[in-house]
């Protein structure tokens, strides 16, 4: 199978949180928008489109029809937040500068339930949303996401419409998440991503290939990779009979950021699997 890479630039229109943990009553959001979330927004977007179409309610059985042909006929890399100058895109990587990165792009939104009847907060119920930014912090600068998606050559998913019409993540209900398609180019050339990643599109699943010394810029499978850096258990919530009753655990993933041991290999191969996981 033979796959074909696209650059994808996205505007935030909105804030934009990505479920994480939560400290006291603070529920975090990851700096960068993951695998999982970009699944889930395109099925989303695509099983609506198509029974709209059909003038029809889309069904549970069609969710999970379209989200599988998702996972077999797309692949993405995770998308990271940048500032444009000059039609220039700068990506700011959140591990490198933590405390200037949450300062420039990272706010929170608090807000609880009232109880009318003593005109008071309920008790309990106060509760603060950490959220990424549509605008720069300290400048005012609009806030883009860049990332690759990966197309297989039989692909016979509309997923380009489906980026003009993107809303992901948490919130989408008071209308957060909300995504303005800037750009989709097909990556040529060298075929290089992210300026430091080879990517060769003609095996079963795309392949990168990264240099020793180099940062993981997805969750990586622990097993059998040699990298420096905190590793987690990746687990997300998917539809079982109900929105989010059944648990999915992709495995202990060393988190975007961790870097490659220098005294490994002079390079490493990675297959994007799933959910935009590298293994």
């Amino acid at each position: 199978m033979a796959w074909h890479c696209y650059k994808v630039i996205l505007r935030l229109r909105t804030p934009l949180h990505i479920g994480w943990s939560k400290i006291g009553n603070v529920q975090r959001t990851r700096p960068y928008i993951t695998g999982r979330v970009l699944w889930g927004a395109l099925t989303m977007r695509m099983t609506r489109d198509r029974a709209h179409q059909q003038r029809s309610v889309a069904s549970a059985q069609a969710y999970r029809d379209v989200g599988e042909q998702v996972h077999q006929q797309l692949a993405y890399s995770y998308f990271y937040p940048a500032t444009e100058s000059n039609r220039s895109y700068q990506i700011a990587w959140p591990w490198e500068h933590p405390a200037h990165f949450r300062y420039r792009f990272l706010s929170s939104y608090g807000s609880t339930a009232l109880s009318y009847p003593q005109q008071s907060a309920a008790t309990g119920m106060l509760h603060e949303v950490e959220f990424l930014a549509p605008h720069t912090i300290d400048t005012g600068e609009p806030v883009y996401v860049i990332g690759y998606i990966f197309v297989a050559d039989s692909c016979t998913l509309p997923w380009q419409a489906a980026l003009q019409r993107l809303q992901v993540g948490g919130e989408r209900g008071y209308g957060w998440g909300d995504l303005a398609l800037i750009d989709c180019q097909p990556v040529d050339g060298d075929n290089r991503l992210f300026e430091e990643i080879r990517f060769n599109g003609k095996n079963e699943r795309p392949i990168l290939q990264i240099e020793a010394g180099k940062s993981l810029l997805a969750h990586t499978c622990a097993n059998g990779t040699v990298a420096e850096g905190e590793i987690e258990p990746l687990v997300g919530r998917e539809w079982h009979h109900h929105p989010g009753q059944q648990v999915k655990h992709s495995g202990v993933c060393f988190v975007p950021g961790s870097k490659l041991e220098q005294n490994s290999a002079a390079t490493r191969y990675f297959t994007i699997e799933r959910l935009g996981v590298w293994k």
